[in-house]
């Protein structure tokens, strides 16, 4: 008996993770059908930023160029005292990833104009239902499927939906984690802080930097937000709660202890809350996958926990589409946890080491250990908050590490096609997985079995030439910034495969074969 299905994928969950999973799954060919609880786009703007991997992984939804209508490049970050003393800066180098002609690291936010542009770009997507209003109240799975039963807010009706697969992205709280028993461990912090979200009035010198006012009683989080928006995190102190703070008059005295006045701002909106570092047992159970904040929560020093959930459906994305296309096997579904976990544990724990810079609780010597700079690099050092993105494990063959193309995110500089079309390397790239060659045809390197196994995978097979030769084949780019020719001799290598998300998983310093698993 054939099994019925209303869709590929039920996605729980309607803010940025599950926009980017629908997006991602609907994007590729999937069949989604997405529940919401709310109506509207949530009000307050939570996170501040997205950086050139994020912004890249738009570039292949299609829908950067309008999410940089909404987002505006960011200068650089600095800590300062109270006093006026620069405690320490980081500039941000123009970014190896940028989309189309946009070449910051990273850019300032204002979430809920983010949100509502890209819910515009799920509105024109065939193969994409949402049903606003609608509480998930049960998931059940079995070993062929996923049924999700919703309620309507409104009528108290209740619909089920059978699907092949199903995304959790319905935030830190998850009632889907809590319908599967995935335990949830770590820790929530017992500070309260104040959000304050204002509207610009005027300019005032220096807005435009990420500053970190580092105080042990009072650290500070002040930014620029898109839109003439900006923002302020300020812990309250022992002692203070919500009922100090009933109206703005009382909010008032913060803001003004940073020298911000009426002239300044108008405050918008504020919000109290507690840093969680929390980090579920699993993200998958059977059928049912966890993305997100259902996932993992972190502290915001290091600006990443809503773009970590972004990234999550994204992974989780283009390989549920590539199984339920034909292209991919379900043992890809066994390396999401894998990739995604350690990359997670990246950034929480870049966040709590972050900041406690800020509240003035880290040693000199954990701050100098924070910025020394490891000894006889092959990459060059980057900060780790601004340097690419690594794969540490997952669907990869070879190792890792400093000296290793394997796990790295390949670069996109400008390139050329042969016939002289100029584009973003990632714009005129085949889709799916592709092999690079280093001034080579990639496919003369592999064996029969090698070229057997990426032909099953419809791997494609790409020459990148220097910008002085001539191309050889119609599927020839040119390296036109001189950029990734060097990067190939960087690591000693002739020829690498790369996914569909542009990480490296094999090169032939370690063998060209199909990676097999997870590691």
């Amino acid at each position: 008996m054939t099994e019925h299905y209303d869709a590929d994928v039920a996605l729980v969950g309607y803010g940025p993770t599950g926009l980017v999973g629908a997006l991602t799954l609907a994007g590729k060919g999937a069949r989604v059908v997405a529940f919401e609880r709310e109506r509207d786009v949530y009000a307050r703007a939570r996170a501040v930023t997205i950086n050139d991997w994020t912004m890249r992984i738009l570039q292949d939804l299609g829908v950067d160029d309008r999410v940089e209508r909404v987002v505006e490049p960011q200068r650089a970050l600095r800590w300062v005292t109270y006093d006026g003393r620069e405690v320490m800066r980081v500039e941000h180098p123009p970014s190896t990833l940028g989309t189309r002609g946009s070449r910051p690291r990273f850019y300032n936010i204002y979430q809920p104009a983010l949100e509502a542009e890209l819910r515009r770009c799920g509105d024109e997507l065939d193969g994409l239902t949402v049903r606003f209003g609608a509480e998930v109240v049960a998931v059940e799975h079995d070993r062929r499927g996923v049924t999700v039963t919703a309620r309507d807010r409104e009528t108290g009706a209740e619909t089920a939906v059978r699907a092949r697969y199903a995304i959790a992205a319905d935030g830190g709280s998850s009632p889907v984690r809590k319908m599967l028993g995935i335990p949830m461990r770590g820790d929530t912090g017992d500070t309260l802080w104040i959000v304050i979200d204002c509207r610009v009035r005027r300019w005032w010198p220096d807005r435009d930097f990420l500053t970190f006012w580092t105080d042990r009683d009072r650290p500070v989080v002040d930014i620029a937000l898109s839109a003439g928006n900006h923002r302020w995190e300020i812990p309250l102190k022992p002692g203070e709660s919500e009922a100090d703070f009933p109206t703005d008059d009382e909010v008032w005295p913060l803001l003004r202890a940073l020298g911000v006045t009426e002239d300044d701002v108008e405050i918008h909106r504020y919000a109290f809350y507690r840093h969680h570092v929390r980090m579920a047992k699993t993200y998958r159970q059977g059928r049912v996958f966890l993305a997100g904040d259902a996932a993992h929560l972190m502290p915001p020093w290091a600006g990443a926990g809503m773009q970590t959930g972004m990234r999550d459906a994204y992974d989780l994305g283009w390989k549920i589409a590539g199984i339920v296309g034909g292209e991919l096997g379900e043992h890809w579904l066994d390396t999401y946890e894998p990739e995604r976990r350690p990359s997670a544990e990246l950034y929480t724990g870049m966040a709590v080491a972050l900041g406690r810079v800020i509240k003035q609780e880290a040693s000199p010597a954990e701050i100098e250990a924070m910025n020394a700079v490891p000894p006889n690099l092959v990459t060059p050092w980057e900060p780790p908050l601004s340097a690419p993105p690594t794969l540490t494990a997952g669907w990869l063959r070879g190792d890792t590490g400093d000296a290793s193309v394997v796990g790295r995110y390949l670069p996109q500089p400008l390139a050329c096609d042969a016939i002289g079309r100029m584009d973003r390397l990632d714009a005129l790239l085949p889709h799916g997985f592709v092999l690079l060659g280093n001034d080579v045809d990639p496919a003369t390197l592999l064996t029969s079995e090698e070229r057997t196994a990426w032909d099953a995978l419809r791997a494609s097979y790409v020459a990148i030439r220097p910008r002085t030769a001539y191309t050889r084949a119609a599927t020839d780019l040119v390296d036109l910034e001189n950029a990734l020719l060097p990067w190939f001799d960087r690591y000693g290598v002739q020829a690498i495969a790369v996914r569909p998300d542009k990480f490296v998983a094999a090169a032939d310093k370690t063998g060209l074969a199909v990676p097999k698993g997870t590691r």
